[in-house]
């Protein structure tokens, strides 16, 4: 298995129009999401082999979400089926920042049966979010998780989608993203996800990237929208830009973003290589409302 990911998988209804307030949202359309299932079902349409570890309700859209990840060739088999209704987000269409209201039941219900040492030690790549970290007993069980593939040498990945109205507590997901980080993971923040987090404007990338490193990550990709991401580990580091592209729709981009810089690093790119990878992916969403078609090519 290339990759495992772990955390939520829920319906996203994403209004049809362009707004920042949902009295302006009158249409929706229905979407799958979640950052990590998105991250699974992304590099399931680069051709990689991966897993996805999450609940769904027994309703109508837990079946949609789950014959759609299994029609992508997405592993199945550690998603349950819980008597809770399938989570909901409501999100508004964006150019920039979207708005957002989550309606969670189903996804914050993991178990213990879904996570075992064979499928952990058979992946190359252990991932999950803030988003999925944030409630109990989720929260406890993927902290276990990762320590667990740490031991096993799987490599670990963080995208640390922090905001406070899915997880109000700030030093509780302070102590948890710096444990997590703390493993040697490979980190993906976004500017406005740090700010949330610490509560301190991004006026220097490169000595927030520094910080974050500081804290026990292998590897950190800051990004910073328009301006592209600065991007440090041990021994590279570097600010890769932005290219213009005609944005239909930003939801999803940091999960496209993150599923091409790991295509990349199963392809052995190194750091910058990585980036730019998921650069062009990231950009292959933005100019798409809705998911990304079936089957993604990457021009070299």
């Amino acid at each position: 298995m290339d990759f495992l990911s772990a955390g939520e998988y829920l319906i996203d209804l994403i209004s049809t129009n362009y707004t920042d307030s949902f009295a302006d949202a009158t249409e929706y359309k229905r979407i799958p999401g979640g950052s990590p299932a998105n991250l699974a079902m992304n590099l399931a349409r680069l051709g990689r082999k991966v897993q996805l570890v999450a609940t769904v309700g027994q309703d109508t859209n837990g079946h949609l979400l789950i014959d759609l990840a299994q029609r992508l060739g997405v592993d199945c088999s550690a998603i349950r089926r819980s008597m809770d209704p399938t989570t909901l987000v409501l999100v508004t269409r964006s150019r920039e920042v979207s708005a957002f209201e989550a309606y969670r039941s189903a996804d914050v219900d993991l178990r213990e049966e879904q996570f075992s040492d064979t499928q952990l030690e058979a992946s190359k790549v252990f991932h999950t979010t803030c988003f999925a970290l944030s409630q109990q007993p989720a929260q406890s069980l993927l902290l276990n998780a990762a320590h667990r593939a740490a031991e096993l040498n799987t490599t670990l990945s963080l995208d640390a989608n922090y905001a406070e109205k899915i997880w109000p507590d700030r030093p509780g997901a302070q102590r948890v993203v710096r444990e997590y980080i703390g493993l040697g993971a490979h980190l993906k923040m976004s500017e406005v996800d740090y700010a949330r987090l610490f509560e301190r404007e991004v006026r220097e990338p490169k000595r927030v990237a520094h910080e974050l490193l500081e804290m026990g990550a292998h590897c950190v990709v800051l990004t910073l929208g328009g301006e592209g991401c600065y991007y440090l580990d041990a021994t590279t580091e570097g600010h890769l830009p932005a290219r213009p592209v005609a944005v239909k729709d930003t939801t999803g981009a940091g999960d496209a973003f993150w599923s091409g810089y790991w295509h990349g690093w199963l392809d052995g790119k190194d750091l910058p290589g990585r980036c730019e990878t998921g650069r062009a992916v990231a950009e292959l969403k933005l100019g798409h409302f809705g998911p990304l078609p079936d089957r993604v090519e990457l021009s070299q």
